[in-house]
C-alpha cells in the first residue's frame, strides 16, 4: 500500500494516497468516523482507539474506546469533536476478548487530526504479535461538519435502529389460540362487565347517517337557496317550471354509443332472463385531435376555471387519471352522471349514498340528487299510490317535471365545476331515460346504474323500512295502511317497468345480500367508471361492526415526537391489555372477526394480547410518512424548518413532508383498505395511527376532505362503526383517560 492521505468522494480521508487541505471551519461541529479494515484479522482481537481529549483524556489503554463491528472485515468508531478540542492525538490498539493478555498498540508515532485533516503521512496501522507476526490494517478517516440539529436527528435515528424490534419474527398473518374462559389480562387492565359503562358521546359530526332517512341527505333543490340562505319552499320550487324534452322520441344523439359488449362479473351460473356471461372490459380508444399543421398528435388543456374546478382534490392514480381524461376525453366526459334505475325498495338510494361517500372521499366533487325529495317539496308528502299510475297523465307530468328540475340542477352544478352527479329515481321507462339523455347532451356523460333484486326477503325488509322512515308515510299512523299503499305503488311501477338495454350501463343483480350475485357492464371505459364498478362488486348490506382504535400510548407520544417506531409506554401497555379484554367481550360471539394492524411495532404490540382471532399486518395502515421530519417534535420543526412548518399550517391536507407523504397520499394508499372493509362480512378491528384513522373515519362519516387533518381521534378510545342496510351508525368507548 502507498502512503499519504486523500479525501474520498464524500469528504472522508483515506490512507494510501495524497494529502488534502483542512475542512472549512465555518459553522457546525466536526463529526469524525474512524475505520479499520483487515480481512485476515484474528477473531479474538478487538480494535480500540485511545488518546487525548476528547477521546479518552489520557493515554491509559484500559480506558480505550472499543470500535463497533460494521462488517466481517470492518470496524468503526464515530464521535463528535467539541469546537474547543479540534486537535486530536490518538492511536489504535488491539485488545484480546478475554482481557487476560496485554494490549497490542500500533507501531509508529501518534496520529494527529487537526480540524478534520490528518497530519503527517497517512499510513497503515501495524501491530506486532508475540510471534513476530505483523498484522496490517487499512485505516479510513472521514470528517464532516454537520449542524447540531442534524447530529441530534442522526443520533435519534441511530438509537432507534440500534434497538432491535420487539416484534421481529411475528409473521404478517398469525392466529393465536382461543383464550381460556374467565381469563383477564391483568388486574389493572380489567373492564366492567357492561361495556356500556365506557360509552362516551360521539362528536356532532359523527358517522350516524343510519339515523336519518337516506334521501333526506341528498342535495336540496337549488331553487330553495339564495345568497342569504334558505327561503320558503312553498314560494319557490312549487312555482318553478322547466322545459321538458319530448321523451316520446327515442334519443339517438351523439352522446350515445351503440352497444358493443357486455362484461359480467359473477360467481353464479347464468340466469335465463339476462344476457350471456363473458368478460369484456369494454375499454375504448382515447380520442385525440390530430393537428392540421403536422402529423403529430396534439391536444389542448386549458387550465381555466372550469378545468380547475373539475379536477379532483387527490393525488396519485386519481389525479393522473383526471389529467388524462381532461386532455384526451371529450368535453362532456369531464362530468359524469350516474343515473339510477330500478323498482322501488331495491336499494337505489342506499347505493347512491354509498357511492357519493366513496367518490367524495377519493377527492371527486360528488353530489346526490334525489328526485323523490324534489317531488315531496313541490307536490307534498301525501300522494297516494294513484299518483304513480302510468295511466294518470297529471301524475306522469308532475313526476317528469320534478325529474327535469333535478336534472337541470345537476347540470347547472356541473357547469360550475361539479364532477360526478348521482341522479336517484326509478327512471323505469325508456321515455324517462331518453328525456334525461337529451338534457345531458353536450353537458355530461351518462351511465345508467340499474339495481335488480329478486330476493323476496330483502324486498320485504326494504318495504318495511320505507314505511317506517320515508316522509311519504310520516303522517300515516296506520302502518298496515301505509304498507298496502306502497305495495300498490310498487305494482303500478312493475306494470310498465322497462329494463335498461341502451347506452352505457351497469346492472347490479342480487348483489345486496353479499352472497354472490352478478354485475353486468356495457360500454364502460375510463378510470373513474372502472373504479365505480370495482367498488360496487365489493359492497353489500350485511350488518357488521368495524372497530377503529389507535395503538396504545407509545414512548414517542410521551416525548411529543412524530413518526418513529417506538415501543409502548407503561400507560400504552395497560391499554393494550384493556383492549384485549374489550375485544374478547365485544366480539365473544363473532369468531369470524379479524384484527388488522400496521407494520409498526406499536400497533403490533397493542394487538399482541388479543387471542382467538386472525391478525393481519397492512403496510397501507402505517402512519403518515413524515420524511425528514420523522422523529422530530413540532417545536423542533418550527425552530429548524420554519418554512415547512408554515406550509403545513396553511394546508395540512395537501402538505407533503419532505421525502414523505401528505394526507391525500394517505387516502390513495388506503383505498384498498376501504374496499376490503366494504367486502368483509364479519367484524374487523383496525389498530392503526392517528392520520390513518382520521382518513378511514372520514370515509364512514362522510366528512369533507379539508376536515380530515383536524378530526379528533384520541388515544385509548374505540370508535365502533356499524354498517348495514340503514346506513352507518357510530358508538365510542373510552377505556382510559
Amino acid at each position: 500500500m502507498g502512503t499519504g492521505a486523500s479525501r474520498n468522494a464524500d469528504g472522508g480521508l483515506h490512507g494510501g494516497e495524497e494529502r488534502e487541505e483542512s475542512l472549512d471551519q465555518a459553522g457546525g461541529q466536526l463529526y469524525v468516523s474512524l475505520k479499520m479494515e483487515n480481512y485476515k484479522k484474528k477473531g479474538d482481537l478487538i480494535p480500540h482507539v485511545y488518546g487525548s481529549v476528547p477521546l479518552v483524556g489520557s493515554w491509559d489503554s484500559s480506558k480505550a474506546l472499543s470500535m463497533e463491528r460494521e462488517s466481517t472485515s470492518m470496524w468503526e468508531l464515530s464521535f463528535v469533536v467539541p469546537p474547543n478540542h479540534e486537535t486530536l492525538d490518538f492511536k489504535f490498539l488491539l485488545k484480546p476478548q478475554n482481557g487476560y493478555t496485554p494490549c497490542i498498540v500500533e507501531e509508529g508515532p501518534n496520529r494527529q487530526l487537526i480540524g478534520g485533516t490528518l497530519q503527517g503521512d497517512a499510513r497503515l496501522a501495524l501491530f506486532k504479535l508475540d510471534n513476530e507476526e505483523v498484522l496490517e490494517y487499512r485505516v479510513l478517516i472521514k470528517a464532516d461538519r454537520v449542524s447540531p440539529f442534524d447530529l441530534a436527528a442522526s443520533w435519534r435515528a441511530f438509537q432507534d435502529n440500534l434497538r432491535p424490534s420487539t416484534v421481529r419474527g411475528i409473521p404478517d398473518v398469525s392466529i393465536n389460540a382461543v383464550p381460556e374462559t374467565g381469563h383477564e389480562n391483568g388486574s389493572s387492565a380489567s373492564l366492567e362487565l357492561d361495556l356500556e359503562h365506557y360509552v362516551v358521546p360521539a362528536p356532532p359530526t359523527s358517522a350516524n347517517s343510519g339515523l336519518v332517512y337516506a334521501a333526506n341527505l341528498a342535495e336540496n333543490p337549488r331553487s330553495l337557496t339564495f345568497a342569504g340562505g334558505c327561503c320558503d319552499r312553498t314560494a319557490t320550487i312549487m312555482e318553478m317550471e322547466v322545459a321538458i324534452p319530448d321523451s316520446s322520441k327515442v334519443y339517438s344523439g351523439s352522446g350515445t354509443v351503440e352497444s358493443k359488449s357486455v362484461g359480467t362479473f359473477s360467481p353464479l351460473q347464468k340466469q335465463d332472463n339476462h344476457r350471456g356471461l363473458f368478460v369484456d372490459r369494454g375499454v375504448g380508444s382515447p380520442r385525440m385531435v390530430k393537428s392540421s399543421r403536422s402529423a403529430a398528435f396534439s391536444f389542448e388543456l386549458k387550465l381555466g376555471s372550469q378545468n380547475k374546478n373539475s379536477m379532483p382534490a387527490a393525488a396519485g392514480a386519481v389525479a393522473a387519471a383526471a389529467i388524462a381524461d381532461q386532455m384526451l376525453g371529450p368535453k362532456e366526459d369531464r362530468h359524469l352522471a350516474l343515473v339510477l334505475v330500478g323498482l322501488p325498495a331495491r336499494g337505489k338510494t342506499f347505493t347512491a349514498v354509498k357511492l357519493t361517500r366513496y367518490l367524495r372521499w377519493l377527492g371527486h366533487d360528488t353530489k346526490h340528487f334525489n328526485v323523490g325529495k324534489y317531488r315531496r317539496l313541490k307536490h307534498g308528502t301525501n300522494q297516494s299510490a294513484d299518483f304513480f299510475r302510468a295511466d294518470n297523465p297529471e301524475g306522469m307530468e308532475a313526476r317528469n317535471e320534478v325529474a327535469a328540475l333535478a336534472m337541470d340542477d345537476m347540470i347547472a352544478w356541473m357547469q360550475e365545476g361539479g364532477q360526478v352527479g348521482i341522479f336517484d329515481a326509478t327512471n323505469s321507462s325508456r321515455s324517462r331515460r331518453n328525456m334525461l339523455m337529451k338534457m345531458a347532451e353536450g353537458n355530461c356523460k351518462i351511465i345508467f346504474l340499474e339495481t335488480i333484486c329478486n330476493d323476496e326477503r330483502i324486498i320485504e325488509r326494504n318495504i318495511r323500512l320505507k314505511i317506517q322512515q320515508s316522509p311519504d308515510y310520516a303522517e300515516e299512523p296506520d302502518f298496515e295502511a301505509g304498507l298496502r299503499d306502497f305495495i300498490t305503488r310498487l305494482a303500478n311501477y312493475e306494470k310498465v317497468y322497462e329494463p335498461v338495454d341502451e347506452g352505457s350501463y351497469i346492472k347490479m343483480i342480487d348483489m345486496a345480500s353479499g352472497h354472490g350475485g352478478q354485475i353486468q357492464v356495457n360500454n364502460i371505459s375510463g378510470y373513474l367508471p372502472g373504479r365505480i364498478v370495482f367498488f360496487l362488486v365489493n359492497t353489500h348490506l350485511t350488518p357488521r361492526p368495524i372497530l377503529l382504535t389507535r395503538h396504545g400510548e407509545s414512548r414517542d407520544n410521551v416525548r411529543g415526537r412524530i413518526g418513529g417506531d417506538s415501543v409502548l409506554s407503561d400507560t400504552g401497555e395497560i391499554y393494550m391489555k384493556k383492549l384485549a379484554n374489550f375485544v374478547e367481550k365485544r366480539l365473544k360471539n363473532e369468531r369470524t372477526a379479524s384484527i388488522w394492524t400496521s407494520t409498526l411495532q406499536r400497533t403490533i404490540l397493542t394487538a399482541s394480547p388479543i387471542v382467538g382471532f386472525p391478525k393481519i399486518q397492512w403496510r397501507a395502515l402505517d402512519e403518515i410518512n413524515a420524511g425528514v421530519c420523522d422523529g422530530m417534535t413540532y417545536e423542533e420543526i418550527k425552530k429548524n424548518m420554519p418554512e415547512e412548518y408554515e406550509s403545513r399550517k396553511k394546508d395540512k391536507l395537501r402538505y407533503r413532508y419532505p421525502r414523505g407523504e401528505s394526507y391525500l397520499d394517505v387516502i390513495q394508499r388506503l383505498e384498498p383498505v376501504i374496499i376490503e372493509l366494504e367486502r368483509q362480512r364479519a367484524p374487523v378491528v383496525v389498530i392503526s395511527h392517528q392520520a390513518v384513522l382520521r382518513a378511514l373515519y372520514a370515509y364512514f362519516a362522510d366528512r369533507p376532505l379539508k376536515e380530515i387533518p383536524h378530526i379528533e381521534v384520541p388515544l385509548h378510545t374505540i370508535i365502533e362503526i356499524k354498517m348495514g342496510v340503514t346506513g352507518v351508525q357510530e358508538k365510542r368507548y373510552k377505556l382510559m383517560d
